[in-house]
Protein backbone atom coordinates (compact mmCIF):
# COMPACT_ATOMS: atom_id res chain seq x y z
CA UNK A 1 0.00 0.00 0.00
CA UNK A 2 1.50 3.30 -0.98
CA UNK A 3 0.72 6.96 -1.08
CA UNK A 4 2.49 9.30 -3.49
CA UNK A 5 2.88 13.02 -3.99
CA UNK A 6 5.08 15.20 -6.15
CA UNK A 7 8.58 15.51 -4.72
CA UNK A 8 9.32 18.84 -3.06
CA UNK A 9 12.67 20.12 -4.31
CA UNK A 10 15.23 20.81 -1.62
CA UNK A 11 13.16 19.66 1.35
CA UNK A 12 14.98 17.46 3.82
CA UNK A 13 13.36 14.15 4.77
CA UNK A 14 11.74 14.05 8.23
CA UNK A 15 13.42 12.60 11.29
CA UNK A 16 12.15 9.48 13.05
CA UNK A 17 10.89 11.72 15.85
CA UNK A 18 8.92 13.89 13.39
CA UNK A 19 7.32 10.86 11.73
CA UNK A 20 6.48 9.31 15.10
CA UNK A 21 4.90 12.56 16.27
CA UNK A 22 2.65 12.64 13.22
CA UNK A 23 1.72 8.98 13.64
CA UNK A 24 0.53 9.81 17.15
CA UNK A 25 -2.23 11.90 15.57
CA UNK A 26 -3.67 8.73 14.00
CA UNK A 27 -6.28 7.24 16.32
CA UNK A 28 -7.74 3.76 16.45
CA UNK A 29 -11.33 4.89 17.08
CA UNK A 30 -12.42 1.60 18.59
CA UNK A 31 -9.50 1.26 21.00
CA UNK A 32 -9.44 4.93 21.98
CA UNK A 33 -5.72 5.66 21.65
CA UNK A 34 -3.13 6.52 19.02
CA UNK A 35 -1.50 3.77 16.97
CA UNK A 36 2.01 4.45 18.32
CA UNK A 37 1.18 4.19 22.01
CA UNK A 38 -0.95 1.14 21.28
CA UNK A 39 2.15 -0.55 19.82
CA UNK A 40 0.54 -0.88 16.40
CA UNK A 41 2.81 1.38 14.32
CA UNK A 42 6.54 2.04 14.13
CA UNK A 43 8.93 3.74 11.72
CA UNK A 44 10.71 1.04 9.70
CA UNK A 45 12.95 3.32 7.62
CA UNK A 46 13.32 6.79 6.13
CA UNK A 47 15.34 7.09 2.93
CA UNK A 48 17.40 10.07 1.83
CA UNK A 49 14.93 10.80 -0.98
CA UNK A 50 11.96 11.05 1.40
CA UNK A 51 10.43 7.56 1.22
CA UNK A 52 8.99 6.69 4.64
CA UNK A 53 8.29 3.03 5.45
CA UNK A 54 5.88 2.23 8.30
CA UNK A 55 5.46 -1.16 9.99
CA UNK A 56 1.80 -1.50 10.98
CA UNK A 57 0.24 -4.33 12.97
CA UNK A 58 -3.54 -4.75 13.15
CA UNK A 59 -5.35 -6.75 15.79
CA UNK A 60 -6.63 -8.94 12.94
CA UNK A 61 -5.75 -8.75 9.26
CA UNK A 62 -9.37 -8.31 8.23
CA UNK A 63 -10.10 -5.43 10.60
CA UNK A 64 -12.43 -2.97 8.80
CA UNK A 65 -10.43 -0.05 10.21
CA UNK A 66 -7.54 -0.83 7.85
CA UNK A 67 -8.60 1.55 5.07
CA UNK A 68 -9.30 4.38 7.48
CA UNK A 69 -5.98 3.94 9.28
CA UNK A 70 -4.12 3.70 5.96
CA UNK A 71 -5.65 6.94 4.71
CA UNK A 72 -4.95 8.70 8.00
CA UNK A 73 -1.30 7.60 8.07
CA UNK A 74 -0.71 8.73 4.49
CA UNK A 75 -2.44 12.09 4.93
CA UNK A 76 -0.53 12.91 8.14
CA UNK A 77 2.87 11.97 6.73
CA UNK A 78 2.49 13.29 3.19
CA UNK A 79 1.78 16.79 4.52
CA UNK A 80 5.49 16.96 5.47
CA UNK A 81 7.36 18.70 2.62
CA UNK A 82 10.23 16.21 2.80
CA UNK A 83 8.07 13.10 2.37
CA UNK A 84 7.82 11.90 -1.24
CA UNK A 85 6.23 8.51 -0.65
CA UNK A 86 4.70 6.46 2.16
CA UNK A 87 4.75 2.66 2.24
CA UNK A 88 2.98 0.53 4.83
CA UNK A 89 3.98 -3.03 5.65
CA UNK A 90 0.86 -4.66 7.14
CA UNK A 91 1.10 -7.36 9.77
CA UNK A 92 -1.00 -9.01 12.44
CA UNK A 93 -0.46 -8.93 16.20
CA UNK A 94 0.45 -12.02 18.15
CA UNK A 95 -1.85 -13.24 20.91
CA UNK A 96 0.37 -11.60 23.54
CA UNK A 97 0.45 -8.30 21.64
CA UNK A 98 -3.33 -8.34 21.33
CA UNK A 99 -3.66 -8.94 25.05
CA UNK A 100 -1.34 -6.02 25.78
CA UNK A 101 -3.16 -3.63 23.46
CA UNK A 102 -6.59 -4.59 24.80
CA UNK A 103 -5.30 -4.17 28.36
CA UNK A 104 -4.17 -0.65 27.52
CA UNK A 105 -7.48 0.12 25.82
CA UNK A 106 -9.45 -1.07 28.84
CA UNK A 107 -7.18 0.88 31.18
CA UNK A 108 -7.69 4.07 29.14
CA UNK A 109 -11.45 3.65 29.17
CA UNK A 110 -11.49 3.17 32.93
CA UNK A 111 -8.82 5.57 34.16
CA UNK A 112 -8.86 8.45 31.69
CA UNK A 113 -11.70 10.89 31.19
CA UNK A 114 -12.56 11.41 27.53
CA UNK A 115 -11.08 14.51 25.95
CA UNK A 116 -14.40 15.33 24.31
CA UNK A 117 -17.92 13.93 24.19
CA UNK A 118 -17.56 13.13 20.47
CA UNK A 119 -17.49 9.33 20.00
CA UNK A 120 -14.18 8.08 18.64
CA UNK A 121 -15.82 6.36 15.66
CA UNK A 122 -17.55 9.58 14.55
CA UNK A 123 -16.21 11.04 11.29
CA UNK A 124 -15.63 14.75 11.83
CA UNK A 125 -15.88 17.21 8.95
CA UNK A 126 -14.99 20.88 9.46
CA UNK A 127 -16.56 22.99 6.71
CA UNK A 128 -14.10 25.86 6.30
CA UNK A 129 -13.37 28.82 4.05
CA UNK A 130 -10.72 31.47 3.63
CA UNK A 131 -13.25 34.29 3.85
CA UNK A 132 -16.93 34.92 4.47
CA UNK A 133 -19.67 35.12 1.86
CA UNK A 134 -18.88 31.90 -0.02
CA UNK A 135 -21.93 29.96 1.22
CA UNK A 136 -20.15 27.81 3.79
CA UNK A 137 -23.19 27.55 6.10
CA UNK A 138 -25.47 26.64 3.20
CA UNK A 139 -23.05 23.87 2.28
CA UNK A 140 -22.98 22.65 5.89
CA UNK A 141 -26.75 22.39 6.37
CA UNK A 142 -27.38 20.80 2.98
CA UNK A 143 -24.65 18.20 3.41
CA UNK A 144 -25.89 17.44 6.94
CA UNK A 145 -29.48 17.04 5.72
CA UNK A 146 -28.35 14.87 2.79
CA UNK A 147 -26.33 12.57 5.08
CA UNK A 148 -29.22 12.30 7.56
CA UNK A 149 -31.79 11.64 4.84
CA UNK A 150 -30.25 8.24 4.07
CA UNK A 151 -30.22 7.12 7.70
CA UNK A 152 -27.16 8.63 9.36
CA UNK A 153 -27.16 10.37 12.73
CA UNK A 154 -25.44 13.69 12.05
CA UNK A 155 -24.27 16.27 14.56
CA UNK A 156 -24.11 19.90 13.43
CA UNK A 157 -21.91 22.21 15.49
CA UNK A 158 -22.19 25.88 14.65
CA UNK A 159 -18.66 27.05 15.50
CA UNK A 160 -19.16 30.38 13.74
CA UNK A 161 -19.71 31.91 17.18
CA UNK A 162 -20.20 35.51 16.07
CA UNK A 163 -21.98 34.80 12.80
CA UNK A 164 -24.26 31.93 13.81
CA UNK A 165 -26.88 31.09 11.18
CA UNK A 166 -27.41 27.34 11.50
CA UNK A 167 -30.55 27.55 13.71
CA UNK A 168 -32.47 29.57 11.12
CA UNK A 169 -31.19 27.54 8.17
CA UNK A 170 -32.35 24.27 9.77
CA UNK A 171 -35.57 25.70 11.17
CA UNK A 172 -34.61 25.00 14.79
CA UNK A 173 -35.14 27.91 17.19
CA UNK A 174 -35.50 26.18 20.57
CA UNK A 175 -33.13 27.15 23.36
CA UNK A 176 -30.60 24.55 24.48
CA UNK A 177 -31.45 22.81 27.73
CA UNK A 178 -29.25 20.96 30.19
CA UNK A 179 -30.04 17.85 32.17
CA UNK A 180 -28.12 15.46 34.37
CA UNK A 181 -26.56 12.50 32.60
CA UNK A 182 -25.51 9.31 34.35
CA UNK A 183 -21.73 9.13 34.23
CA UNK A 184 -18.93 6.81 35.25
CA UNK A 185 -19.36 5.24 38.70
CA UNK A 186 -22.84 6.70 38.99
CA UNK A 187 -21.69 10.32 39.00
CA UNK A 188 -24.24 12.64 37.47
CA UNK A 189 -23.21 15.72 35.55
CA UNK A 190 -25.47 18.24 33.82
CA UNK A 191 -24.84 18.44 30.09
CA UNK A 192 -26.40 20.42 27.28
CA UNK A 193 -28.75 18.40 25.08
CA UNK A 194 -28.60 19.11 21.32
CA UNK A 195 -31.80 20.14 19.61
CA UNK A 196 -32.94 17.45 17.21
CA UNK A 197 -34.69 17.24 13.86
CA UNK A 198 -35.71 14.03 12.14
CA UNK A 199 -34.70 14.02 8.46
CA UNK A 200 -35.78 11.08 6.32
CA UNK A 201 -34.43 7.91 7.90
CA UNK A 202 -31.88 9.80 9.99
CA UNK A 203 -31.49 12.44 12.67
CA UNK A 204 -29.83 15.83 13.03
CA UNK A 205 -28.43 16.92 16.41
CA UNK A 206 -27.72 20.65 16.41
CA UNK A 207 -25.81 22.96 18.77
CA UNK A 208 -25.22 26.68 18.24
CA UNK A 209 -24.64 29.84 20.26
CA UNK A 210 -27.78 31.04 18.48
CA UNK A 211 -29.63 28.61 20.76
CA UNK A 212 -28.19 30.29 23.86
CA UNK A 213 -29.07 33.95 23.21
CA UNK A 214 -32.48 35.60 23.48
CA UNK A 215 -32.91 35.96 19.71
CA UNK A 216 -30.82 35.92 16.55
CA UNK A 217 -30.39 39.71 16.56
CA UNK A 218 -28.36 39.56 19.79
CA UNK A 219 -24.69 40.42 19.26
CA UNK A 220 -22.02 38.26 20.91
CA UNK A 221 -19.15 40.57 21.83
CA UNK A 222 -16.59 37.89 22.70
CA UNK A 223 -12.84 37.93 22.21
CA UNK A 224 -10.49 35.12 21.15
CA UNK A 225 -10.17 33.20 24.40
CA UNK A 226 -13.94 33.16 24.93
CA UNK A 227 -14.47 31.89 21.39
CA UNK A 228 -12.15 28.94 21.96
CA UNK A 229 -13.75 28.22 25.34
CA UNK A 230 -17.20 28.20 23.73
CA UNK A 231 -16.13 25.58 21.17
CA UNK A 232 -14.43 23.57 23.92
CA UNK A 233 -17.65 23.63 25.94
CA UNK A 234 -19.65 22.44 22.94
CA UNK A 235 -17.28 19.48 22.61
CA UNK A 236 -16.97 18.64 26.32
CA UNK A 237 -20.28 19.63 27.90
CA UNK A 238 -22.81 18.57 25.26
CA UNK A 239 -24.33 15.09 25.45
CA UNK A 240 -23.97 14.25 21.76
CA UNK A 241 -24.63 10.52 22.10
CA UNK A 242 -23.90 8.28 19.13
CA UNK A 243 -23.00 10.07 15.89
CA UNK A 244 -22.02 8.84 12.45
CA UNK A 245 -20.85 12.28 11.33
CA UNK A 246 -20.20 15.61 13.02
CA UNK A 247 -20.24 18.60 10.67
CA UNK A 248 -18.69 21.77 12.07
CA UNK A 249 -19.60 25.08 10.46
CA UNK A 250 -16.36 26.98 10.95
CA UNK A 251 -15.92 30.74 11.07
CA UNK A 252 -14.11 32.11 8.02
CA UNK A 253 -10.36 32.54 8.14
CA UNK A 254 -7.62 30.97 10.25
CA UNK A 255 -8.08 32.33 13.76
CA UNK A 256 -8.51 31.16 17.35
CA UNK A 257 -11.42 28.78 16.73
CA UNK A 258 -9.58 26.97 13.94
CA UNK A 259 -6.44 26.54 16.04
CA UNK A 260 -8.45 25.43 19.06
CA UNK A 261 -10.35 22.84 17.03
CA UNK A 262 -7.12 21.40 15.62
CA UNK A 263 -5.85 20.95 19.16
CA UNK A 264 -9.07 19.46 20.57
CA UNK A 265 -10.03 17.26 17.60
CA UNK A 266 -6.84 16.30 15.70
CA UNK A 267 -8.74 13.60 13.74
CA UNK A 268 -10.85 16.24 11.95
CA UNK A 269 -11.05 16.26 8.14
CA UNK A 270 -11.34 19.67 6.48
CA UNK A 271 -13.60 20.48 3.54
CA UNK A 272 -12.81 23.87 2.02
CA UNK A 273 -15.57 25.91 0.36
CA UNK A 274 -14.66 28.48 -2.28
CA UNK A 275 -16.31 30.36 -5.12
CA UNK A 276 -15.01 30.07 -8.71
CA UNK A 277 -13.11 33.37 -8.71
CA UNK A 278 -9.33 33.35 -8.61
CA UNK A 279 -9.31 35.84 -5.73
CA UNK A 280 -11.46 33.53 -3.59
CA UNK A 281 -9.24 30.60 -4.48
CA UNK A 282 -6.11 32.43 -3.37
CA UNK A 283 -7.72 33.31 -0.02
CA UNK A 284 -8.96 29.74 0.48
CA UNK A 285 -5.39 28.44 0.15
CA UNK A 286 -4.75 29.93 3.59
CA UNK A 287 -7.32 27.59 5.13
CA UNK A 288 -5.54 24.65 3.52
CA UNK A 289 -2.19 25.91 4.80
CA UNK A 290 -3.62 26.15 8.33
CA UNK A 291 -4.85 22.57 8.08
CA UNK A 292 -1.49 21.28 6.93
CA UNK A 293 0.36 23.15 9.66
CA UNK A 294 -2.03 21.59 12.19
CA UNK A 295 -1.67 18.11 10.64
CA UNK A 296 -5.34 18.02 9.63
CA UNK A 297 -6.31 16.24 6.41
CA UNK A 298 -7.94 18.29 3.67
CA UNK A 299 -10.63 15.88 2.49
CA UNK A 300 -11.65 17.97 -0.49
CA UNK A 301 -12.82 21.22 -2.04
CA UNK A 302 -16.37 22.33 -2.86
CA UNK A 303 -16.90 25.07 -5.42
CA UNK A 304 -20.07 26.97 -4.50
CA UNK A 305 -21.94 29.46 -6.72
CA UNK A 306 -20.25 27.95 -9.77
CA UNK A 307 -22.62 29.35 -12.40
CA UNK A 308 -26.17 30.58 -12.97
CA UNK A 309 -28.35 28.88 -15.57
CA UNK A 310 -31.36 30.85 -16.79
CA UNK A 311 -34.71 29.34 -17.74
CA UNK A 312 -33.60 29.21 -21.39
CA UNK A 313 -30.65 26.99 -20.53
CA UNK A 314 -27.93 29.60 -20.95
CA UNK A 315 -25.19 29.37 -18.27
CA UNK A 316 -23.50 32.48 -16.86
CA UNK A 317 -20.36 32.25 -14.65
CA UNK A 318 -21.26 35.29 -12.53
CA UNK A 319 -18.37 34.80 -10.09
CA UNK A 320 -15.76 33.60 -12.55
CA UNK A 321 -14.83 30.00 -13.27
CA UNK A 322 -12.23 27.37 -12.49
CA UNK A 323 -11.33 28.47 -8.97
CA UNK A 324 -12.47 25.26 -7.27
CA UNK A 325 -10.45 22.96 -9.50
CA UNK A 326 -7.44 25.29 -9.37
CA UNK A 327 -7.55 25.28 -5.56
CA UNK A 328 -7.89 21.48 -5.43
CA UNK A 329 -4.96 21.07 -7.82
CA UNK A 330 -2.76 23.50 -5.90
CA UNK A 331 -3.30 21.88 -2.49
CA UNK A 332 -3.34 18.29 -3.77
CA UNK A 333 -6.97 17.59 -2.82
CA UNK A 334 -10.00 16.39 -4.75
CA UNK A 335 -12.77 18.62 -6.08
CA UNK A 336 -15.82 17.09 -4.42
CA UNK A 337 -18.30 18.98 -6.58
CA UNK A 338 -19.60 22.26 -7.98
CA UNK A 339 -22.86 23.76 -6.74
CA UNK A 340 -24.61 26.12 -9.19
CA UNK A 341 -26.27 29.37 -8.19
CA UNK A 342 -29.98 28.95 -7.45
CA UNK A 343 -32.25 31.36 -5.63
CA UNK A 344 -33.90 28.33 -4.01
CA UNK A 345 -30.74 27.65 -1.97
CA UNK A 346 -30.93 31.02 -0.21
CA UNK A 347 -34.71 30.80 0.11
CA UNK A 348 -34.43 27.38 1.72
CA UNK A 349 -31.98 28.78 4.26
CA UNK A 350 -34.33 31.65 5.08
CA UNK A 351 -37.27 29.36 5.84
CA UNK A 352 -35.31 26.56 7.49
CA UNK A 353 -35.73 23.96 4.74
CA UNK A 354 -32.45 22.86 3.11
CA UNK A 355 -32.84 22.55 -0.63
CA UNK A 356 -31.84 18.86 -0.65
CA UNK A 357 -35.14 18.15 1.16
CA UNK A 358 -37.45 20.20 -1.05
CA UNK A 359 -36.05 20.30 -4.59
CA UNK A 360 -34.87 18.10 -7.44
CA UNK A 361 -33.03 20.97 -9.13
CA UNK A 362 -29.34 21.12 -10.14
CA UNK A 363 -28.14 22.59 -6.82
CA UNK A 364 -29.94 19.93 -4.78
CA UNK A 365 -28.55 17.20 -7.03
CA UNK A 366 -25.04 18.64 -6.66
CA UNK A 367 -25.29 18.56 -2.85
CA UNK A 368 -26.63 15.00 -2.92
CA UNK A 369 -23.80 13.89 -5.21
CA UNK A 370 -21.20 15.47 -2.91
CA UNK A 371 -22.77 13.77 0.12
CA UNK A 372 -22.69 10.42 -1.70
CA UNK A 373 -19.03 10.99 -2.54
CA UNK A 374 -18.28 11.69 1.13
CA UNK A 375 -20.17 8.60 2.34
CA UNK A 376 -18.82 6.19 -0.25
CA UNK A 377 -15.27 7.37 -0.90
CA UNK A 378 -13.88 10.43 0.83
CA UNK A 379 -14.90 10.05 4.49
CA UNK A 380 -16.94 6.84 4.83
CA UNK A 381 -18.35 5.67 8.13
CA UNK A 382 -16.41 2.61 9.32
CA UNK A 383 -18.38 -0.49 10.19
CA UNK A 384 -16.89 -1.93 13.38
CA UNK A 385 -18.42 -5.39 13.23
CA UNK A 386 -15.74 -8.11 13.16
CA UNK A 387 -12.98 -5.99 14.71
CA UNK A 388 -11.03 -7.64 17.53
CA UNK A 389 -12.08 -4.87 19.89
CA UNK A 390 -15.68 -6.06 19.48
CA UNK A 391 -14.79 -9.65 20.37
CA UNK A 392 -15.85 -10.26 24.01
CA UNK A 393 -13.18 -12.92 24.51
CA UNK A 394 -10.46 -10.57 23.35
CA UNK A 395 -11.37 -7.78 25.75
CA UNK A 396 -11.86 -9.83 28.92
CA UNK A 397 -8.48 -9.06 30.47
CA UNK A 398 -7.78 -8.25 34.10
CA UNK A 399 -6.94 -4.66 35.04
CA UNK A 400 -5.35 -3.90 38.38
CA UNK A 401 -6.31 -0.64 40.02
CA UNK A 402 -3.68 2.06 39.96
CA UNK A 403 -1.79 2.03 43.26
Amino acid sequence: MTGNKPQTTGAAPPSVAEVTSRLKAVMDPELGDNIVDLGMAAVASISADGVVAIAMKLTIKGCPLRVQIKNDIESRLESHPGVTKVTIDWGEMTADERTAVMTRARWNAREQAPVTQIPLNTRILAIASGKGGVGKSSVTVNLAAALASVGHTVGVLDADIWGFSIPRMLGISDRLEARRIDGIDGIEKPRMIPNERVVGKGLLKVVSTGMLVEDESTALMWRGLMLTKAVEQFLNDVHWGELDYLLIDMPPGTGDVQMGLARMLPRTDLIIVTTPSVSAQKVAIRAADMARRSFLRVAGVIENMSAFTCEHGESYPLFGQGGGQALADEIGAVLLGQVPIEAAVANGGDIGEPIVLTSQGPAAQAFLAIAANIMNTTVPVTEMGGCTARDPEAVQVAISKRS
